[in-house]
């Protein structure tokens, strides 16, 4: 690799030579005559912290290398050693100090304490090869801040490759994730690469790694253990250079503890643990927030651009947000499509409400709107609208969507067509029917 190297063969001799010559790698072994090489990790963290250090490891030493990890260790290789692994992990550690000036093109939206710590803390964690577990509850933003630490990281350059845990079958996931050989299974017509190998040299990240079946977290284990994958109906190993990133919205220590989730695989995956905060907890980056979202909308669609008054503003502010910043996109969505001039007032927000079983007289409106003219009737009500709260089971929001779709179909049919007088009649404005025939996927 045409590199200049020096040797050390004591903790002290390396202590020495580092403060004479700080060079873009340090490789040390566990042991060492006169201490370990823990030691040094930790020496180093402390008085050189943007010098890149690994650990070399006895094979099935995973604890020791979780250990060197933690304490802020670029990576890990096993003995012995494996050249190629070699040098993939110093070509990645060479890679820090090229991308030390590198941009992202995600964003982390706002000034609060809660998201500046997290800025720290994705800088940090970015230089490290350490798997990561990223925590946070629906909608907080978990996918923008593994594409931060990927963008930000020697990886940037590779792939970042995403997949949700939960949306994929479970007698297909080993499949997805490790690739399988022609014939392995019925269906198998063909070998199909797995995401890890299509994620070679860059980073992987499976969000709602929760949902894993219990028999594919053994097999991940031991992907993260030797660095290498098994496609199903093969009996070869493929050595594999990703780095892992994942998430959940769940207390994946609660899931150990209860048996859903195995508590070797928690100890090696949540190596370091990020929390992205929710928007509950920064309300005072919403302001920020909903004008970049509507920024965001307006440009992906073309749209005219839409202010926002102050009392919409104060009644954003004042919402919970349950779903995060994902609901806080979709009332802005929705409002866009509702304002009938450049400002988005206050009675264009539609907040999402939540409707409880034991009241069958209550009035439930169409996405939880909390706009009179938009109101459907009560069951049992003298009016022609469907009954809402029939028939329902489990699915309120899907349900009420089904409604609204009945709706907006008859109202249409009537007018035949014409949506201008179908939106006057239904009291709405033309941009707001536009916006629901879009959104309920009904057209000419």
């Amino acid at each position: 690799m045409n590199l200049n190297t020096r040797r050390a063969e004591t903790l002290q001799a390396a202590k020495t030579s580092l403060a004479e010559f700080t060079p873009d790698l340090c490789l040390t072994d566990m042991k060492l005559p006169d201490g370990n090489g823990l030691s040094l990790i930790q020496h180093i963290q402390d008085h050189y912290p943007e010098l890149p250090v690994a650990m070399l490891t006895a094979h099935g030493n995973v604890e020791t290398a979780i250990d060197a990890l933690k304490l802020g260790a670029f990576d890990f290789v096993t003995k012995p050693l494996a050249l190629e692994k070699l040098r993939e992990l110093v070509g990645h550690a060479l890679d820090i100090h090229k991308n030390n000036n590198a941009s992202s093109d995600q964003t982390l939206i706002g000034d609060t304490p809660p998201i500046n710590q997290l800025r720290i803390q994705i800088k940090k964690v970015a230089r490290s090869q350490a798997p990561v577990h990223i925590n946070g509850e629906s909608g907080v933003g978990k996918e923008v801040v593994a594409r931060l630490i990927h963008q930000l990281g020697p990886r940037a350059s590779r792939p970042f490759i995403a997949v949700n845990c939960g949306a994929i079958p479970p007698d297909l996931v080993e499949s997805e994730l490790f690739g399988h050989r022609k014939g392995a299974f019925t269906g198998a017509t063909a070998d199909k690469q797995g995401l890890f190998q299509a994620a070679a040299g860059g980073t992987l990240f499976l969000d709602e790694i929760a949902d894993l079946p219990l028999p594919t977290q053994v097999k991940l284990l031991r992907v993260i253990q030797e660095k290498s994958v098994r496609p199903v109906g093969s009996e070869k190993e493929i050595a594999t250079d990703v780095r892992l990133l994942s998430a959940t919205h769940k207390s994946l220590a609660l899931e150990a503890q209860e048996g859903r989730f195995r508590d070797d695989l928690y100890y090696r995956i949540n190596v370091i643990g990020l929390q992205v905060p929710t928007l509950r907890e920064r309300k005072a980056d919403i302001p920020l927030l909903a004008r970049y979202l509507l920024s965001k909308q307006q440009s992906d669609n073309s749209n005219v651009s839409l202010a926002i008054s102050d009392e919409a503003m104060d009644a954003l502010i004042q919402h919970d947000y349950p779903g995060n910043i994902r609901e806080l996109d979709n009332i802005l969505a929705r409002a866009q499509a509702l304002a009938d001039g450049d400002t988005i007032e206050a009675g264009d927000l539609s907040f999402e409400t939540r409707v409880e079983s034991n009241l069958p007289d209550a009035d439930v409106n169409i996405r939880g709107s909390s706009n009179p003219k938009e109101m459907t009737p009560r069951e049992g009500s003298n009016s022609d609208g469907p009954d809402l709260l029939t028939d329902v089971d489990g699915d309120i929001e899907g349900y009420i969507e089904q409604v609204e779709k009945r709706i907006l179909n008859a109202a249409l049919l009537k007018h035949r067509w014409n949506k201008t007088a179908t939106a006057k009649a239904l009291g709405l404005s033309f941009r707001s029917l536009r916006y629901r025939l879009k959104k309920l996927g009904i057209d000419d």
